[in-house]
């Protein structure tokens, strides 16, 4: 068993054409964990997994993905505003190295360059308090990384 690790855009072709997918906003305490629908269409947010071991993690997500009946991962690669990769994106690669030795389900890297501050900056324009956001704001990266991946995804079928 191991999985691909691949950019979006190749992960799409080893993906079937219908089936959900979970979107992860990995830190280095949390992962955000957010589905789409069947069709690719709709990113919700699951919960924010507090992480222990990496195998108790990565048994936590495999079991989600199983109860989603899903077909693959999207995975925020926290890429540099200058395109380069740093600390935490080797980091975000090695996870996914080796998280895809413990699922069959292709594993795609999407850019996911501020969306952590974006969704900082909408909770905050929505008034939801300091200590509300810090309980919800890598659920709803993981929201965001996820529905702008579905949103490329489209926009390539078209």
């Amino acid at each position: 068993m191991s999985a691909p690790v691949l950019p979006l855009i190749e992960a799409a072709n080893v993906w079937p054409a219908r089936g959900a997918l979970i979107g992860l906003d990995l830190g280095t305490k949390t992962v955000g964990v957010a589905v789409s629908d069947p069709d690719r269409r709709l990113a919700t947010g699951v919960e924010t997994l507090r992480r222990k071991a990496f195998t108790a993690d990565a048994a936590r997500l495999v079991a989600i993905a199983a109860t989603r009946n899903a077909a693959g991962f999207v995975l925020g690669l926290p890429i540099n505003m200058d395109g380069s990769e740093g600390p935490r994106a080797q980091s975000t690669r090695a996870f996914a190295r080796n998280f895809a030795r413990l699922t069959d389900l292709p594993i795609g890297l999407w850019d996911e360059r501020l969306s952590t501050a974006a969704v900082e900056r909408e909770l905050i324009a929505a008034d939801v308090s300091r200590a509300r956001r810090a309980r919800v704001i890598d659920e709803h990266a993981a929201i965001f990384i996820l529905q702008g991946a579905l949103d490329r995804l489209a926009a390539l079928r078209r």
